[in-house]
């Protein structure tokens, strides 16, 4: 899983006929501390997040797994939209 921030939409109105009804969102993933990391990304998004939501992200199999066909196009789906954070220094740090 990985934390991700939606930074905007994407409209398709032509599309695989299984990927119908889906909603699609660009996604930025974030360290927990939100921090920016890698590219931005497109995930399939069921649950209702939208732009400044910051989302948990399931890609690969897991993804595209997500309903009983196991064939659909998809490696990632937003399953969470986060309330918050809590992250302890790690062992080491300077408090």
């Amino acid at each position: 899983m990985q934390l991700g921030m939606v930074i905007g939409n994407v409209w398709a109105t032509r599309k695989e006929d299984d990927l119908k009804g889906l909603k699609f969102l660009v996604v930025q993933p974030e360290l927990p501390d939100g921090q920016s990391m890698e590219v931005p990304f497109i995930a399939v998004d069921r649950i209702g997040a939208g732009v400044g939501d910051q989302v948990l992200v399931t890609r690969g199999s897991a993804a595209a797994n997500m309903s009983m066909d196991p064939n659909l196009p998809i490696d990632a789906l937003i399953i969470g939209i986060i309330d918050s954070i809590d992250v302890e220094k790690e062992r080491g740090e300077e408090r």
